[in-house]
């Protein structure tokens, strides 16, 4: 399964690439801490997976330590879209990018 560095996904924000964010978290997680994208919880995934635009470039999963994320992108991939997820999740993301997003 294809994962992506919160490093390498900076980069990819910094060199404005297309990509779709996909949060696999649930809404009271999101509460807590976000970093943005579509709110689709794992459980709901594959049902929902249809409101994911699949014309803005890969899609790149996340939830809090990137187990939920990367189950969500192996779904995605089955359904022959390019997916990756964020290795470590948004945890790995508030240590290493972004300190304001808190940590929970």
């Amino acid at each position: 399964m294809k994962e992506i560095t919160a490093q390498e996904l900076k980069k990819w924000i910094d060199e404005g690439q297309k990509f779709t964010l996909v949060d696999v978290r649930f809404e009271e997680e999101k509460k807590i801490a976000d970093i943005g994208g579509t709110l689709i919880p794992l459980p709901e995934l594959e049902r929902r997976w249809r409101e994911i635009p699949d014309d803005e470039g890969p899609i790149v999963t996340y939830c809090h330590h990137g187990v939920r994320s990367l189950h969500a992108a192996q779904i995605l991939v089955q359904k022959d879209l390019e997916a990756f997820s964020l290795a470590g999740g948004i945890d790995s993301w508030s240590r290493l990018i972004d300190p304001k997003i808190p940590l929970y």
